[in-house]
């Protein structure tokens, strides 16, 4: 297998033939000039499955998303659309209900057989900041084709809070890819039955792990004697500024309004509104695979869920601290109520296999903020 000087897989070292490069991996690609950052990267941005991405200094505000297309670059669709631009250096607001376009710090000159895959950050989507990354001459967002060379760029749109950000601020991730390592129904149920992805013997696998809503909280047990468990958020509106860089410094109260469970087990969305919930199953990814959350069904269309869907090696493993870990669910409903019943399914995890067991896995040697986490909200907020 050659991946590029420097990042070949040395011959018996592969856990599979295809598959998600391992931060050792990563930072091969950035030695041998395949990532290209503008300056240094920063000591903790490599992740086990993942590269954090920088803002860069300049941000412009446009008039609308938009893809660039087979022909066109982004900077050349920034000048057609742009209503104005500003500096990052020294920070500034992101206001909601706008569209911004920023150049990143890292750039791109991909070898022919790996491509990449971006993604919010679960911070990022904890505060329903829509955040997509944007190729040169592309037609979708977050998918960056093998072989591509030339710089990326951030389109961000703050929904629900507006946001400081500045340069080197991270809102996405991205992952490197050597061809098609994606699980499919036979290869997830044998994983399932060797390492217990979730705490359910009797999950669906058909096209990925089903991932259902709690609506009940920890008293799931016993609801007909009263629950007053929190099982969810719901944002406020016209809030203060937060600062994606502060951890803890906001109080809850400030931005969210706690759902207490209900005896009927459901939850109406209501339209345009936002909401932190949690899975009902506890959820695993062992030290040789990668996950994502992806839609249950496309069909669906009453509600998202899970803006940030990257899921790192070692989340809630056993043998990197966890003991299972709840899916948080960022959901936002869409033109019509929707209610959302217990136990219904709102999205499914799946799993590919690295290329390398990484160096560090998630909660085990880095700072992982979401280990073992049950519901919790973004790590802006003081717990």
């Amino acid at each position: 297998m050659q991946l590029m000087e420097g990042a070949t897989v040395p011959h018996g070292s592969a856990v599979h033939q295809r598959g998600i490069l391992p931060d050792q991996m990563i930072g091969a690609l950035v030695k041998g000039g395949v990532i290209i950052p503008a300056y240094a990267l920063d000591t903790d941005q490599i992740q086990p499955a993942s590269l954090d991405l920088r803002l860069g200094e300049v941000a412009y505000r446009v008039r609308a998303s938009f893809l660039p297309g087979p022909r066109s670059t982004v900077a050349e669709r920034i000048d057609d659309l742009k209503l104005h631009e500003f500096s990052l250096a020294e920070g500034a607001v992101l206001e909601t209900g706008c569209v911004y376009i920023v150049p990143l710090i890292e750039s791109l000159a991909l070898p022919d057989d790996v491509a990449a895959s971006a993604n919010p950050k679960s911070s990022t989507g904890r505060l329903d900041v829509f955040t997509r990354v944007i190729a040169d001459k592309t037609r979708g967002f977050d998918r960056i084709k093998a072989g591509y060379h030339g710089p990326l760029y951030a389109e961000i749109s703050p929904k629900t809070f507006p946001v400081l950000v500045r340069e080197g601020s991270r809102l996405s991730q991205i992952r490197f890819r050597h061809g098609n390592a994606l699980l499919d129904a036979e290869a997830l149920r044998a994983l399932h039955a060797r390492e217990r992805l979730v705490d359910d013997d009797d999950v669906d696998v058909s096209e990925g792990v089903a991932i259902s809503v709690d609506l009940l909280g920890p008293y799931a047990s016993s609801p007909a004697d009263g629950n007053d468990s929190v099982i969810g958020y719901r944002a406020k509106r016209h809030t203060g500024v937060i600062d994606v860089e502060r951890r803890a410094g906001y109080d809850v109260a400030e931005f969210w309004e706690p759902i207490k469970a209900r005896r009927d087990e459901t939850l109406i969305l209501d339209p345009d509104e936002f909401y932190i919930l949690a899975s009902k199953e506890a959820v695993q990814v062992p030290p040789d695979y990668a996950a994502e959350m992806v839609p249950f069904d496309p069909l669906v269309g009453e509600f998202r869920v899970h803006y940030a869907g990257f899921f790192d090696p070692g989340f809630g493993y056993a043998g990197a601290g966890g003991r299972g870990a709840r899916a948080v669910l960022e959901v936002r409903s869409r033109e019509v109520p929707f209610i959302l019943e217990h136990g219904q399914i709102v999205g499914r995890l799946v799993y590919e296999g690295m290329l390398e067991r990484p160096k560090s896995l998630y909660g085990a040697s880095i700072g992982s903020n979401y280990q073992a986490q049950s519901l919790k909200l973004s790590k802006h907020f003081k717990t």
